[in-house]
């Protein structure tokens, strides 16, 4: 019992007790460390014994969420077949406005020496109707009278005036576009601004032209011109074309007011 307390040995006591309570330490928790795995060992023993073989629950797999967007149908790098019909569809569109573009009534009776005349399409084209037609005449104050025409006209080009005739009243009426009656008149600009051709001073067909203008609508009716000089009551015009340079060309309907243009001939 004396070596208990007081350690013998070569070495100072302090050191034995040191040892001492490093082995005590050690007993402890080796006894710790036994009693839990009986513990835990028999708990889960006793756990899995009281419980009958498949009255656990069965273990379910749960889908995810269904994709609420479109199925992909195109392969990747393909190209859509709608874009192809669309641009199908855009160049038949344009082919259709052209058509319409293109399209214009029959012409009719010359204008003048060196002209002629044709109603031509125009958001609402005019027909021609005869003189004794039950359509009333338009009045001034229903009809608005504009010229136009291009500005250059190339070699062996012939300029053509066109006589656009709004209807802004409720009510169809006609308009006369006879050479006669919407007198359409060239000079050669500048100088004492001389009259080159005018549709009036001889025409094949001197009769009225007249032209049905609906309600609302617009008509333009063209004139040509063959670049021909001509001369008052048919007498004998000054030889050969009009040759390059700028001229005026000049509209007159009864009781509208003068509508004016200018243009080139170009150069040979």
């Amino acid at each position: 019992m004396g070596s208990l307390r007081n350690p013998i040995g070569p070495l100072p006591s302090s050191i034995y007790w040191r040892r001492r309570a490093v082995a005590a330490l050690l007993i402890v928790l080796l006894a710790l460390l036994i009693a839990w795995v009986v513990t835990s060992g028999g708990g889960k023993g006793n756990m899995d014994d009281s419980r009958p073989n498949g009255s656990g629950p069965a273990h379910s797999i749960t889908p995810g969420p269904a994709s609420s967007g479109p199925a992909i149908s195109q392969q990747p790098g393909g190209r859509d077949d709608s874009d192809d019909s669309g641009a199908g569809g855009g160049s038949g569109a344009d082919e259709g406005s052209d058509g319409t573009a293109d399209g214009g009534s029959g012409t009719d009776a010359g204008s003048g020496s060196g002209g002629s005349g044709s109603a031509s399409g125009g958001g609402s084209e005019g027909q021609q109707v005869p003189a004794g037609s039950s359509i009333p005449d338009c009045t001034s104050s229903a009809l608005q009278l504009t010229l136009r025409t291009k500005l250059n006209y190339g070699l062996g080009e012939n300029p053509k005036f066109e006589l656009i005739a709004k209807n802004t009243s409720s009510s169809a009426c006609k308009a006369d576009f006879g050479p006669k009656s919407a007198v359409v008149t060239v000079t050669e600009a500048g100088g004492d601004d001389d009259e080159v051709w005018s549709s009036k001073d001889c025409p094949r067909d001197a009769g009225s032209v007249l032209l049905e203008v609906p309600a609302g609508a617009t008509i333009v009716h063209t004139v040509e011109w063959d670049r021909k000089k001509s001369a008052p009551k048919c007498a004998t015009p000054p030889a050969g074309a009009a040759g390059a340079g700028t001229y005026l060309v000049e509209a007159k309907a009864p009781g509208e007011p003068v509508q004016r243009a200018s243009f080139v001939l170009a150069k040979d």
